[in-house]
C-alpha cells in the first residue's frame, strides 16, 4: 500500500458507491414488491434484500456537508423499511438490531418492553434476547406480563444474571446497546474499572454509528457519559475527577437536571474541601427528587454531612437523623451499609461537637458497627477515640482498631498512617512498606488503576497520599534500593514540592545511588528553604566528599562542628573524611599534606574518644586507618607533629586475646631524640585495631571489620620488621585473624581476598580458592581479577593470567596494575614489544604503580646507553627523569631508584641534583652495611660512590671526585677506568697512566669503554711530552681505530697530533680512515655535508645547552641560522649582554668570529631600499651602521683573518646598493 492512500475498507465503500449509483438493482427490487403476484415468502426475502443494500449504501457515504442530503435520504428510507419490520413483527433480525442500536434514549427504561418482549419471541436463542433476559433479570422486572405464558420470556431464577450477561455480550462486543447494559451493570456492582472500559467502549460506538448514519443520537450519548463520569468520579477518588468534570460539564449543558450527573459533580467538589458548593450541589438534588428514597435519600444526606464540615453541627445532626429514620423506616438489610455510614457520620459530628458529646460520638461508632461488621471508617474513627479521647488512652486497642479497619478497607489513610508511623518507631520496615504499598494500591498506585494507554494524562502520577510515597522511599533506602527510593520520593515531591525533609532524604538517595550531582541540587535547594537545617549541610558535606571535594566537605563540617560539637555524626564524617583527603593527597605526591591530614584525623578521633561514649569503635577504627596510612612513609617530613599526636593516644585495658600479638609486637613507645619509624606507627595501627576489638563482644557480627584491619596492619608489620626478627608466629596470626573475619562476615569479598593474598606463595590453591570466592561475591571487582591472575602468572599458567588480565581490564580500563600484568605475561610470552608498549601506557595511567615506573625508567635507560647522539638521549630520557622523580616521593628510601635517577640525570646533565640523589643513597647504603655487612650492599655501595666520582668529575670537583674512585678501588678486588682522567686532569700523569691500563683491562671486550679509555691514555702520553710518550700515543690510537673504524673522536684525535708535529703522513692516514666509511655512514655522521642543515641545527643546539658558557658552539649554530636565512635567530644568539665580555677574552678567535657573524646577520637583516619611506625607515634603524662597527671590529681584532675582511666588503656591498637606490629615487 502506499503511503496516503485510503485503506481497503474505504476503497471498498468507495467502489461499491460507484457500482451502486449505476445499478438497476433498486429499481428492480421496487418492481418486484410493487407486483401483485408477488408472494409473502419473496416479498420479505426482497425486502431483507433491499435493507441490507440500503445499509451498505448508507454507510458507504463519505460523511462530509455535501454529501449530507444524500446520507440522510438513505437513512430515512431505511428508517421505513426498520419500521416496517417492527410494527409487523417481521422475523428480520438485522432490522430489530438497527431498530434497537438506533434508539435515542437516557436510560434502559426508554426502551418498550412490548418491543423487546417481540423480540425475545422472535428470537429467543439470539445473544442480544439473552442479553435482555439477563439485564431484566439482573433488575428483577419481570418481562412477562401475568396473562402471558410465553417460556421465552421467562428465565429459570437459579442463573446468575451476570454470567448471562457476560455470556451474551462477548459476541455483542460491537454494539452500543451491550456496552450500554454492561456498562450500567458493572456501575451498580461497583466495579468501576469495567464500567468505564465498556461505557468508552460504547461512546466509541456511537460516534461510529452516528458518521455512519448521519444522525445525533444525544440522548444514547448523555446515558454513556453519566455511566462514564459516575465511574470516574467514584474509581479511586480523587485521581479522575478532573476527567469526569469535563464529561459531567458536557452532561449538564445539554440535560441541566440530571441527577446522576449533578451527583457526580457534588462528589466531585466534596472531595476537594468546597463544602458550601457541595452541599449547594447536592441540596439541589434532593429538591429535584424529594421523595426518592435512593439517589434522593443520599444527596440528603451528603448535603448534610457538608454541613458538618462547615460546623453546623446542630443542623447536621437533625438531618442525619432525619435520614437515619427514614432509612430505618424503608427497611431491608440491603441498606445497612447505608444505615452504618450515617450513624458514623453522626458520630463524628458529636466527636467534633466536644465535650460530654464525646461518648455519644463512641456509641454511634459501636452502633455503625453493629449495623455493618465491615464499615471500615467506624473502626478508625473508634482507634482513635481510644488513642485521643479515652481516659486512658488504649494504644493497644487503638492499634488493633487501625490494623482491622486497613484490613477492610485500603483507602482508610488515617488508619494506614498511623499504622505505619507506629511500625516505623518499632523499626519493622517490612510492615511499613507493606502498609504503605497497599495505601498506593488503595489509591490505584501509579497508573491510578487503568492502563497507561487509557489513563487521561492528567491523572498520572498525582498520588493523593504522599506520605505512602515518602514512606516507600525510607524503606527503600533502608534496603538499599535507592532507585526504587529515588522513584518514590520524586512521586511524593509532586504532590508536596515545598517538604523541606522530602528534598533532604531524596538527595540523600541520590547520594547513596552514587548520582552526586543530582544529590547536591536536591540537598541545595533544601538547604535554601530552611537554611537553618544542619542535617541538610551534614548530607551536601557527604555529597562532597563523594565527589572527591574534600577541603570543600571539611569546611562545611568545620562550620557545623562549631555549632554541634559533640555531634558523633559530624565528628565520624570529618575524620573520615581527613583520611580520604590523606588519600588523595598521597595519590597526588603531597606526602607533607597527606601527613597533615592524617593526624588531623587521628586528633579528631581522641577527641571523640574522650567526649562522644557509645562510639569509641568508630574512633579507634579512624586511629588505626590513619595510623596504617602514614606507616606506609619511609621517612616523615613533619614527624614531630605526628609524634606528638601519636604520644597522645592512650589505649584501653585489652582483652584476653591480645596476649599472643603483645609478645609478638611490642607496644609503641616514642622515645626522645629517637627517629620517627614506620615500624612504631604501624604498632600504633595495631593496638588501635585490638582497642576496636575489646570495645566489641566477640561474636558481634561488625567486630569482623576489626579483625580485617588487625591482619592487614599485622602483615605490613612483618614486611617491616628487621631481620633479625621472628615473625613466623606473626604469619600464623594473619590468617587466624582472617578467618575470624571471614567467620563473622562471610558475604564480604574483601575478607575473602586477605587470605588469598596471606596464601599467594606458600599454598596457590588455598589461595586460588578465596580469589575465586571473592569473585563470586563481587565479579565486578577489577581488583580482584589482577590478583587472580597474578598468582596464575606466577604459578606458570599464562593463558588464565591473560584471561583474568583481561577481564579485570574491561571492568576498569584505566586500572594500572592490570596493564603491568599484561606486561609480565607479554615479558613472560617474549613479546618484547608488545611488553614495552604495554608497559608504556601503565606508567602513563592516572594511578601510579611504582615498580612499573623503576622497571620503565630501567629499561629506557638501559636502550640508551648504545646512543650517541645527546639530543636523541635527551628526548628518551625525559620520561624515565619524570617517572624516577614520581618513584622517589613515594619511596623516597628506596637506594635503587635513588640511584638510578642519579644515573639518569648524569646523562641529562642535571650533575647537582643528580650528585645530590646518589650522596642520599650513599649515606644509606652505609647506614644498613654498619647493620648487616650483607655483601651484595657493599656492591652496590661501591658502584653507588663510582658514579658520584663521576659526577663530581663533570663538575671539575677533581679532588672530591679522585677521593671516591679511591674509595670504591679499596673496595673492588678489581680496579674501574674511572680515576684515570680524574688524575691525568690534576695533573699526576705517572699515576693517571697506571690507572688508565688497569682500566683499560678491565673494559674487556666494551668498544665503547676501551674507545675512551684509549684516548685519555693517548692525550696522558702526549701531555707526558716524550717522544716514546707521544709514538706509544700515536700507536695506541691506530690500534683503537682498526678495531673501531667509526670512532671519530679518536681519529680526530690522532689527525691533531698528526698536524701538531707536521707529520703529513699521520694526517692522510687518519683522513683516509674517514674516506674508508661508507657513503651512508659518512653523511649520517655529517648532516651539514649532504645539505641536512636541520638536523645540523638540531645537533648544533644541544651542544649550546651542553655548555650554555663556551662562544664556540654559539658560533656554529648563529652561521647556521644565517645559511637559512635566519638572521634574527642569530643575532639574538650573539648580542645577548651576558656574552659581550666574553668576546675580547681569552678565546680571541672566537670572539673574532662571533663579531663576523654578527655583522653578516645585520647587513642582511636590512632590507634593500626601494621607495623614500623604505629609506626614512631604514636611516632611523641604523641596522647597517652596526654592521660596519662589528665587521671593523673583528678585523682589528684580528687583521691576518681573512672572514673579517670578506665581512667588512660583503657590509660595504650592501651600503653601496642601498645608496644607489636612494639617489635613485
Amino acid at each position: 500500500m502506499r503511503l496516503g492512500s485510503p485503506s481497503p475498507e474505504q476503497l471498498r465503500k468507495e467502489l461499491f458507491i460507484e457500482i451502486f449509483s449505476k445499478s438497476q438493482l433498486p429499481s428492480l427490487y421496487e418492481s418486484i414488491l410493487n407486483h401483485p403476484s408477488t408472494s409473502d415468502e419473496l416479498r420479505r426475502a426482497i425486502e431483507s434484500k433491499q435493507l441490507r443494500n440500503k445499509q451498505k449504501y448508507l454507510h458507504s457515504i463519505p460523511p462530509t456537508k455535501e454529501q449530507l442530503p444524500l446520507k440522510q435520504r438513505i437513512s430515512s428510507e431505511m428508517d421505513d423499511l426498520v419500521d416496517g419490520i417492527i410494527l409487523l413483527h417481521k422475523s428480520d433480525e438485522l432490522g430489530w438490531s438497527i431498530f434497537f442500536e438506533s434508539k435515542d434514549c437516557e436510560d434502559m427504561s426508554g426502551y418498550d418492553l412490548a418491543h423487546v418482549r417481540d423480540y425475545i419471541r422472535l428470537f429467543p436463542d439470539s445473544a442480544l434476547a439473552s442479553l435482555f433476559k439477563g439485564y431484566f433479570l439482573y433488575k428483577r422486572e419481570p418481562l412477562s406480563q401475568e396473562e402471558d405464558s410465553d417460556d421465552n420470556l421467562n428465565t429459570a431464577n437459579d442463573e446468575d444474571p451476570m454470567i448471562i450477561i457476560l455470556n451474551a455480550s462477548a459476541s455483542l462486543s460491537d454494539t452500543i446497546l451491550a456496552n450500554r447494559i454492561l456498562g450500567e451493570i458493572y456501575l451498580s456492582e461497583g466495579d468501576y474499572e469495567n464500567a468505564i472500559k465498556a461505557s468508552k467502549q460504547g461512546l466509541q460506538h456511537l460516534r461510529q454509528l452516528e458518521l455512519a448514519t448521519g444522525k445525533t443520537l444525544s440522548q444514547t450519548r448523555i446515558g454513556l457519559q453519566v455511566i462514564l463520569a459516575t465511574s470516574l468520579v467514584h474509581f479511586f477518588p480523587p485521581k479522575h475527577h478532573p476527567e469526569s468534570t469535563r464529561i459531567i460539564d458536557e452532561i449538564l449543558q445539554r440535560s441541566p437536571q440530571n441527577t446522576a450527573a449533578l451527583m457526580g459533580r457534588g462528589f466531585i467538589v466534596q472531595a476537594a474541601s468546597r463544602w458550601e458548593e457541595a452541599a449547594s450541589v447536592f441540596k439541589q438534588v434532593s429538591s429535584l427528587l424529594p421523595d426518592d428514597l435512593d439517589v434522593g435519600l443520599r444527596a440528603r444526606e451528603e448535603c448534610a454531612w457538608c454541613r458538618c464540615q462547615l460546623g453546623l453541627f446542630e443542623e447536621c445532626l437533625a438531618e442525619l437523623q432525619l435520614v437515619l429514620d427514614n432509612l430505618n423506616d424503608f427497611g431491608g438489610e440491603e441498606l445497612n451499609h447505608d444505615r452504618a455510614r450515617c450513624l458514623w457520620r453522626i458520630g463524628k459530628c458529636y466527636l467534633e461537637v466536644g465535650g460530654s458529646s464525646i461518648e455519644s460520638a463512641f456509641k454511634h461508632f459501636i452502633s455503625a458497627l453493629k449495623k455493618d461488621s465491615e464499615f471500615a471508617p467506624a473502626f478508625t474513627s473508634l482507634g482513635i477515640y481510644y488513642l485521643e479521647n479515652a481516659i486512658p488512652p488504649d494504644p493497644i486497642r487503638s492499634s488493633k482498631c487501625f490494623q482491622k479497619a486497613f484490613e477492610l478497607d485500603a483507602r482508610e489513610t488515617v488508619a494506614a498512617r498511623r499504622l505505619a508511623e507506629g511500625f516505623a518507631n518499632d523499626r519493622e520496615w517490612d510492615l511499613v512498606e507493606v502498609v504503605a504499598q497497599r495505601t498506593i494500591d488503595g489509591e490505584g498506585g501509579l497508573n491510578a488503576g487503568m492502563d497507561k494507554a487509557e489513563l487521561d494524562a492528567t491523572s498520572r502520577y498525582l498520588p493523593t497520599n504522599s506520605w505512602a510515597w515518602k514512606a516507600v522511599g525510607v524503606v527503600k533506602s533502608h534496603y538499599r534500593d535507592y532507585s526504587a527510593a529515588i522513584q518514590a520520593f520524586q512521586i511524593s515531591l509532586r504532590v508536596e514540592p515545598d517538604d523541606q525533609s522530602l528534598w533532604v532524604r531524596l538527595g540523600e538517595a541520590y547520594n547513596k545511588a552514587g548520582r552526586h550531582v543530582a544529590a547536591l541540587k536536591s540537598l541545595t535547594h533544601a538547604l535554601e528553604m530552611k537554611p537553618d537545617d544542619w542535617l541538610c549541610s551534614y548530607f551536601i558535606a557527604e555529597v562532597k566528599r563523594g565527589m572527591g571535594l574534600f577541603e570543600e566537605a571539611i569546611t562545611i563540617l568545620d562550620n557545623l562542628r562549631e555549632a554541634r560539637p559533640n555531634e558523633t555524626g559530624i565528628l565520624a564524617l570529618l575524620g573520615q573524611t581527613q583520611l580520604d583527603l590523606g588519600l588523595s593527597q598521597i595519590s597526588d605526591g603531597f606526602q607533607v599534606r597527606a601527613e597533615e591530614s592524617f593526624v588531623n584525623a587521628i586528633q579528631l578521633a581522641l577527641y571523640m574518644i574522650e567526649h562522644t561514649a557509645g562510639f569509641r569503635t568508630i574512633a579507634w577504627k579512624m586511629v588505626a586507618d590513619a595510623a596504617f596510612q602514614l606507616s606506609c612513609f619511609s621517612d616523615f617530613v613533619n614527624g614531630a607533629s605526628i609524634e606528638h599526636a601519636l604520644q597522645h593516644i592512650s589505649f584501653p585495658p585489652l582483652q584476653d586475646t591480645a596476649e599472643d600479638i603483645i609478645k609478638i609486637v611490642p607496644a609503641p613507645k616514642f622515645q626522645k631524640q629517637a627517629p620517627l619509624t614506620s615500624l612504631e606507627i604501624i604498632a600504633v595501627a595495631i593496638y588501635s585495631c585490638l582497642a576496636q576489638i575489646s570495645l566489641y563482644s566477640l561474636s558481634h557480627t561488625t567486630n569482623s571489620g576489626a579483625w580485617y584491619d588487625l591482619s592487614v596492619a599485622l602483615q605490613s608489620w612483618i614486611k617491616k620488621a628487621p631481620p633479625s626478627a621472628d615473625v613466623s608466629a606473626a604469619k600464623e596470626k594473619v590468617i587466624e585473624y582472617l578467618k575470624k573475619a571471614l567467620q563473622l562476615d562471610p558475604a564480604n569479598d574483601i575478607y575473602w581476598v586477605g587470605p588469598g593474598n596471606a596464601y599467594f606463595l606458600p599454598h596457590a590453591k588455598a589461595a586460588q580458592h578465596a580469589y575465586i570466592k571473592a569473585l563470586e561475591l563481587d565479579s565486578k571487582n577489577p581488583s580482584t581479577w589482577v590478583k587472580l591472575g597474578l598468582l596464575y602468572l606466577y604459578h606458570g599458567d599464562v593463558e588464565l593470567a591473560n584471561e583474568a588480565m583481561y577481564r579485570a581490564q574491561v571492568l576498569d580500563p584505566d586500572n594500572t596494575l592490570a596493564w603491568v600484568g599484561q606486561f609480565l605475561i607479554a615479558t613472560t610470552n617474549g613479546d618484547t614489544s608488545d611488553a614495552s608498549l604495554l608497559l608504556e601506557h601503565a606508567v602513563s595511567l592516572p594511578t601510579p604503580v611504582s615498580q612499573a615506573d623503576y622497571e620503565f625508567a630501567t629499561r629506557v635507560f638501559a636502550s640508551t646507553k648504545q646512543i650517541q647522539r645527546s639530543d636523541v638521549v635527551q628526548d628518551r630520557l625525559l620520561p624515565a627523569f619524570f617517572l624516577l622523580n614520581r618513584y622517589k616521593l613515594r619511596l623516597p628510601n628506596d637506594t635503587s631508584g635513588l640511584h638510578l635517577l642519579s644515573l639518569v640525570c648524569e646523562r641529562l646533565g642535571h650533575l647537582s641534583f643528580g650528585a645530590e640523589v646518589v650522596e642520599r643513597a650513599i649515606g644509606m647504603l652505609e647506614s644498613v652495611y654498619e647493620e648487616t655487612e650483607d655483601p651484595e650492599v657493599e656492591r652496590k655501595y661501591t658502584i653507588a660512590n663510582v658514579t658520584l666520582g663521576r659526577l663530581k668529575l663533570s663538575q671539575a670537583e677533581y679532588s672530591a671526585s679522585s677521593i671516591l674512585f679511591e674509595n670504591a678501588m679499596g673496595l673492588l678486588a678489581e680496579k674501574d677506568a674511572e680515576d684515570e682522567a680524574t688524575e691525568a686532569l690534576k695533573g699526576n700523569l705517572e699515576a693517571a697512566l697506571g690507572f688508565l691500563e688497569d682500566g683499560f683491562a678491565c673494559a674487556g671486550e666494551d668498544l665503547l669503554l676501551r674507545g675512551h679509555i684509549t684516548i685519555v691514555l693517548a692525550q696522558t702520553l702526549w701531555a707526558i711530552g716524550t717522544e716514546e710518550a707521544r709514538e706509544t700515543a700515536k700507536s695506541r690510537l691506530l690500534e683503537c681505530i682498526a678495531s673501531d673504524p667509526e670512532n671519530l673522536t679518536a681519529i680526530n684525535t690522532l689527525a691533531g697530533m698528526g698536524t701538531l708535529t707536521d707529520d703529513d703522513g699521520l694526517v692522510d692516514a687518519a683522513l683516509s680512515e674517514i674516506l674508508a666509511l661508507p657513503i651512508e655512514q659518512r653523511n649520517k655522521l655529517d648532516p651539514q655535508g649532504h645539505g641536512d642543515v636541520k638536523q645540523a641545527i638540531s645537533i648544533a643546539q644541544h651542544s649550546v645547552y651542553a655548555d650554555p658558557s663556551s662562544l664556540r658552539p654559539r658560533n656554529r649554530l648563529a652561521s647556521l641560522n644565517v645559511q637559512r636565512g635566519q638572521n634574527n635567530e642569530a643575532f639574538a644568539l650573539l648580542a645577548t649582554e651576558a656574552f659581550a665580555a666574553s668576546k675580547y677574552e681569552a678565546d680571541v678567535e672566537a670572539a673574532t668570529a662571533a663579531f663576523s657573524i654578527q655583522a653578516v646577520a645585520e647587513a642582511a637583516s636590512s632590507p634593500l631600499l626601494g621607495t623614500e619611506e623604505d629609506n626614512k625607515t631604514h636611516a632611523e634603524d641604523g641596522l647597517l651602521r652596526d654592521a660596519l662597527r662589528n665587521a671593523q671590529r673583528a678585523i682589528m681584532m684580528r687583521p691576518s683573518e681573512t672572514r673579517g675582511w670578506q665581512t667588512l666588503a660583503f657590509v660595504r656591498t650592501r651600503m653601496s646598493l642601498n645608496n644607489t637606490a636612494y639617489n635613485h629615487k
